[in-house]
C-alpha cells in the first residue's frame, strides 16, 4: 500500500514538473506572402510548393471540417422536421455542395488549384498586411471575394 501510494505521488510530481505543450502557431499572412512571392514562376521550390499546399489545405479542411458541421446540424434538423422539409432543405445538393455554402466560398466543379492559388496570391501581394494578420485570414477573405456561393 505504502509503495503505490509513493508511485502515485512520483508520477504526480512528474505530470505537474512536465512542460505544457502549446498549440501549433498559426501562420502570419505576412510569412505566407513570403513564401508565394516566387509564384507562378517557381511552383515547384520548396516556397512554391508550401504557398500551394497551404491554400490546398486551407480548402480541404474547410471543407471537411463544414461538411462534418453540417452532418451535425442535419443529424439534428432530422430529428425535427418532415421528410418534405428535408427534401426541400437539401434541395438535390451534394454533402460538400451544401459544406461549401456554409464555408461562403463555392469553388464548383471543376476548378483548377492553379487558379486558385494564383487569385489568392495576387491578393495577397495587393494586401498592404499588418504584422498581426494571420494567413487563414487572408485566404478565407480571398476565397470568398472570388467563389462566392450563388443564392437560390
Amino acid at each position: 500500500m505504502g509503495h503505490k501510494l509513493l508511485c502515485m505521488v512520483g508520477i504526480l510530481a512528474l505530470l505537474a514538473s512536465a512542460n505544457h505543450v502549446n498549440a501549433v502557431e498559426p501562420l502570419s499572412a505576412i510569412a505566407l506572402a513570403s513564401h508565394c512571392k516566387v509564384l507562378p514562376g517557381q511552383a515547384d521550390n520548396v516556397d512554391g510548393q508550401f504557398c500551394i499546399r497551404y491554400i490546398q489545405g486551407f480548402i480541404d479542411g474547410a471543407v471537411a471540417t463544414d461538411a462534418r458541421v453540417l452532418r451535425n446540424i442535419e443529424a439534428e434538423f432530422e430529428k425535427q422536421e418532415t421528410y418534405t422539409e428535408r427534401a426541400t432543405r437539401v434541395r438535390g445538393l451534394g454533402l460538400r455542395d451544401r459544406a461549401e455554402r456554409y464555408a461562403e466560398f463555392c469553388l464548383g466543379d471543376p476548378v483548377s488549384l492553379l487558379d486558385v492559388v494564383t487569385r489568392v496570391v495576387d491578393d495577397l501581394k495587393a494586401s498592404k498586411l499588418v504584422a498581426d494578420a494571420m494567413a487563414r485570414t487572408v485566404v478565407y477573405a480571398s476565397l470568398r471575394k472570388h467563389y462566392p456561393c450563388e443564392l437560390s
